[in-house]
């Protein structure tokens, strides 16, 4: 779609700048800019007292929206020693520009030149549970009943608070909500889910599970959300009400609930994962939560389970092959699972029930004894890229063949007890210090 070059001005805080709409095209249709134009791209002719002079008034900070049009124009990244690196965040903000600051700054994401960046000691030492990076570059940790935010400049909001009620899991909705789950109630309303703001802590919305025409007290469990805001959790009641719901994110309904079959631990899931091109749910219930491991996905809309696997009766030896995490690789249509040495497993989706081809990615340097509280492998998928935890380091698997090529390690913290990815970033969690690491792409070098 072809844009028109004519040339634009505007006044910010009284220092004139000029540029064309095809660098402000750049922007995105979400942003500040995108507002300056209608449907087809061209240039809105706004008649009233800012446009007089044929220049766009901006009461807002002229050093930064500087920074900002170079980032539009060339995508580098360049900070004047005299702008504040916050200021131009809120700044960038303003303009919905964050995304466009963060790519310049971090480039494309790369599990094989990550660098760590910064240490950030925790709230409530030894209390750790799980760490969520949000899509912004900032995070959330739960510690017991609570669970502390991080902006993307690592400064921490008001911690939501749940009332001693343990937090279960934790999920981003967007830049702004949260979803989080715990035990029987949240204490602040029936059921054990709730949407909260990121910034101040209130609770949003609280999702209820109805069975028989009554709302039942339930445990939620493992979350996963989709782009269509719907949110799905595992659930655990009191009396028939065992399985997975799922919930519209805006009006906090449920949709539909999902229960489970004989011989199944649906209620008791450890990871949930959504599937768009299968439009599918994955379901794992892993060891040592229950003696066996449960995968499956689920098929909301014709009320089945599409594909289904299970350790029961399979001829290994499950000290060595319990499965400690799971996770669906749509593009290769594959499970990979880990047990706790980090030998991954793969099973292949087209065939239900099949066997776990495995395959060791490190000496088994934990064979024997296990610590009191160990921390077991976890497992993400980023831009086509396999990442593994274990120990104090997490793995990083390229290629068709999931190649180990890199490791991530830091000394400080003991254990990972659990990592994430997201906002162009990398968390780690620590178990023993109850410290988190932030792991970063190198900024690019200024030519």
């Amino acid at each position: 779609m072809k844009v028109p070059r004519d040339r634009i001005r505007f006044n910010v805080g009284g220092r004139i700048f000029e540029t064309t709409s095809t660098t402000l095209a750049h922007a995105g249709r979400n942003s500040f800019f995108g507002a300056l134009f209608d449907e087809n791209w061209n240039l809105k002719q706004l008649h009233n007292d800012s446009n007089l002079n044929n220049e766009f008034f901006i009461d807002r900070n002229s050093d930064c929206f500087s920074v900002l049009i170079d980032i539009l124009r060339t995508g580098d990244f360049h900070i004047p020693a005299h702008v504040p690196e916050r200021l131009l965040y809120r700044e960038a903000s303003f303009y919905g520009l964050l995304d466009h600051v963060r790519s310049a700054k971090w480039g494309p994401f790369d599990g094989n030149i990550l660098r760590h960046c910064k240490s950030v000691t925790g709230r409530a030492p030894g209390d750790g549970t799980a760490i969520r990076a949000g899509p912004d570059g900032g995070c959330c940790v739960a510690h017991g009943s609570l669970v502390h935010v991080y902006d993307w400049m690592m400064e921490e909001h008001p911690p939501i608070n749940l009332d001693y009620q343990r937090v279960n899991d934790a999920a981003w909705v967007d830049s702004e909500n949260l979803i989080i789950s715990a035990y029987e109630r949240l204490g602040r309303g029936d059921g054990g889910l709730g949407l909260f703001n990121r910034r101040t802590g209130e609770l949003r919305n609280k999702f209820q599970v109805w069975h028989e025409n009554q709302v039942k007290s339930f445990t939620a469990g493992a979350l996963s959300t989709t782009c269509d805001h719907k949110i799905f959790s595992s659930c655990k009641g009191r009396s028939n009400e065992y399985g997975i719901g799922m919930w519209d994110q805006i009006t906090g309904k449920q949709i539909d609930f999902f229960y489970e079959s004989p011989g199944w631990s649906l209620g008791d899931a450890d990871r949930l994962q959504w599937l768009n091109d299968a439009n599918c749910l994955l379901v794992a219930t892993l060891f040592p939560r229950k003696d066996n491991c449960y995968i499956s996905l689920l098929d909301f809309r014709a009320k089945k389970m599409a594909w289904s696997w299970s350790d029961i009766g399979v001829p290994v030896t499950m000290d060595d092959k319990r499965v400690r995490d799971a996770i669906a690789m749509e593009s290769s249509q594959a499970i990979c699972v880990v047990n706790e040495y980090e030998d991954l497993g793969f099973m292949d989706l087209r065939m239900n029930m099949g066997s776990v081809r495995w395959r060791s990615s490190r000496g088994r340097l934990m064979k024997g004894k296990m610590p009191d509280e160990p921390c077991y492998p976890k497992l993400a998928l980023h831009e086509g890229q396999l990442f593994s935890s274990m120990d104090d380091c997490i793995s990083v698997f390229c290629g068709p063949d999931w190649v180990l090529t890199s490791r991530l390690r830091r000394t400080r913290g003991g254990s990972i007890c659990d990592f994430s990815i997201g906002g162009d970033r990398l968390f780690a969690l620590h178990s023993e210090e109850n410290v988190f690491d932030i792991w970063e792409t190198p900024p690019p070098p200024i030519v």
